[in-house]
């Protein structure tokens, strides 16, 4: 499996001639979702989701499928009918040959005055890769390679570095990263690095590696 990273939360992944793309909002690049066969999304907030984004990619490959939760589902399913998936926590599906469960319900508590919305996190091919979205959720199964909500308005670098703890993947790729200064990368590299007990990494936007 091979993973790209586009900007903020965005990854590609590919194998077998296949793209699945995940979370390709307002934040990742215009073409973040095109040649993807199947596209996953978390939940609604735009830096997630995008229905630019996905329209591009649904309209450049007719075979496409989007898989998410409802709220997103809702907003697109009459856009592209038969090819949207509504999905929640403890569902397990197929999307471009990947294997995928559904793990968590809720976004990261932002402020206590602002209501939370649901969000799910993908757990691909048994663990290889896992991505949150907007939430620490642990899978409570083994996972390779987390992608790493690095920075956020809802998450400080305490629960950042508990969160690599609790997991326990063999590395730690960051993820939702637009907001992390150059100036400061070094910081979060050191200290997650130091104290989350995993691998922790980086790539710059549309940089790959071989997982």
């Amino acid at each position: 499996m091979k993973l790209i990273k586009m900007s903020h939360s965005c990854v590609r992944l590919e194998k077998d001639g296949r793209v699945l793309v995940v979370d390709p909002g307002g934040f990742s690049e215009e073409d973040a979702a095109v040649g993807a066969d199947a596209v996953l999304v978390t939940h609604e907030h735009p830096d997630h989701f995008d229905e630019g984004r996905l329209r591009t990619a649904m309209e450049a490959n007719p075979a496409a499928e989007i898989w998410t939760l409802k709220a997103v589902a809702d907003q697109v399913s009459a856009a592209f009918p038969g090819r949207v998936h509504t999905v929640g926590h403890g569902d397990a599906f197929t999307a471009a040959g990947f294997d995928v469960q559904v793990h968590g319900e809720l976004h990261a508590v932002i402020h206590p005055d602002i209501p939370r919305i649901t969000n799910v996190g993908y757990l691909v091919d048994g663990g290889k890769l896992f991505h949150p979205g907007d939430a620490l959720t642990v899978p409570g199964l083994p996972v390779e390679t987390l992608m790493l909500p690095v920075m956020a308005p809802w998450n400080k670098i305490s629960e950042v570095i508990d969160y690599v703890r609790e997991v326990r993947p063999r590395r730690a790729y960051d993820i939702h990263d637009a907001l992390l200064t150059d100036l400061a990368r070094p910081i979060y590299d050191r200290q997650i690095g130091a104290l989350g007990g995993s691998e922790h990494l980086r790539l710059a936007p549309r940089d790959a590696v071989q997982l």
